[in-house]
């Protein structure tokens, strides 16, 4: 698997319009795996996106499209600054406690 890290700011108020935004036609898309959002217990408005895809082919056709572009434009819009991006190779995941989280 391969995905991205991205550290982001967003605007006062704008979570759950960001929220939105980054959820529309995730699960649409070719390779895409799975996306988590944390929020900071710091600062909530300082947000982590994680995102994971089959591989680095399918990650880089997505981020590379028109439609992902779109969807970019419209959720930075929303933020205080651009994504602070961290690409790479998923080495190790514990599928096993994803699995048990998705039957709960």
């Amino acid at each position: 698997m391969y995905g991205t890290i991205a550290k982001m700011r967003v605007q006062a108020g704008k979570q759950s319009e960001l929220e939105k935004v980054l959820k529309q036609g995730a699960s649409e898309t070719p390779g895409f795996r799975f996306a988590y959002v944390y929020q900071m217990d710091d600062d909530p408005q300082d947000l982590m996106l994680v995102v994971a895809f089959d591989g680095k082919d399918t990650y880089h056709s997505n981020a590379q499209s028109p439609r992902q572009h779109q969807e970019y434009l419209a959720y930075r819009e929303l933020l205080e600054g651009d994504p602070e991006w961290h690409d790479g190779e998923i080495v190790w995941a514990d599928v096993q406690a994803e699995s048990a989280a998705a039957s709960d």
